[in-house]
């Protein structure tokens, strides 16, 4: 059981108090731990990070082109991203966890943080409204954005796995969509990422395949930089 003082500890160092704590614990759960996760807060969350961030940035660099002020945004909300936020704020040691993910070490899996960190800023949103989120949002991520520099091309997880098999004279990832759910305009995406010498390949998911694709890359890398 965790203490409501690991909470209120989590609440500091996001700036940010709950009024209804169950709604922050429903975003540190994950789906293998109960029916109701962490999901829905998570879509929510991501909308509002995007939006934040791009006023942000249209407003910090008001004559850098459409181009540029995406691969910035994009910088910024990306699971890796998202992932330092959590580590820094410990949301790993707080996240609710089934069985299985806890035996596989899940409160340190990048992906399954940035989700939570996502999951929070919904939380926040469904209960403080826009400007409060906002401002929760430009006070975590002040740093990072103050350091950005318009002209500098951050590589895709995608190309990073390619530059890190390249680097060790392996053979280049192969991509394969092997399930799609879900509406016309409101598709899920399953892609493998197939690594040469890894017995499994790696998954991702998105709304996209070009989405699904990235996604599984970042869980390779991750899983290289692990082994």
């Amino acid at each position: 059981m965790i203490g409501i003082d690991r909470y209120a500890r989590l609440s500091d160092r996001l700036g940010y108090r709950f009024a209804d704590v169950e709604l922050l614990k429903q975003a540190l759960t994950h789906r293998s731990a109960a029916k109701e996760h962490n999901e829905r807060l998570e879509f929510l969350g991501d909308a509002v990070l995007g939006m934040v961030v791009a006023q942000a940035l249209y407003k910090r660099f008001p004559s850098v082109p459409e181009g540029k002020l995406t691969r910035m945004r994009s910088t910024l909300v990306k699971g890796e991203t998202l992932a330092e936020l959590g580590r820094e704020a410990d949301v790993g040691e707080l996240l609710k966890l089934g069985p299985g993910e806890l035996k596989s070490g899940g409160h340190r899996r990048s992906s399954i943080i940035a989700d939570a960190m996502e999951a929070i800023l919904g939380a926040i949103y469904l209960e403080a409204g826009m400007d409060t989120t906002a401002e929760v949002i430009l006070r975590l991520w002040q740093s990072r954005i103050e350091r950005l520099d318009p002209n500098e091309h951050p590589k895709d997880a995608k190309t990073r796995l390619q530059e890190f098999l390249q680097s060790r004279k392996l053979p280049l990832p192969v991509y394969e969509v092997v399930d799609i759910s879900g509406k016309d305009h409101d598709q899920t995406f399953v892609v493998h990422c197939h690594i040469e010498s890894m017995a499994k390949p790696m998954q991702g998911t998105g709304t996209s395949r070009r989405k699904a694709e990235q996604q599984a890359a970042r869980n390779a890398l991750e899983k290289l930089d692990n082994d």
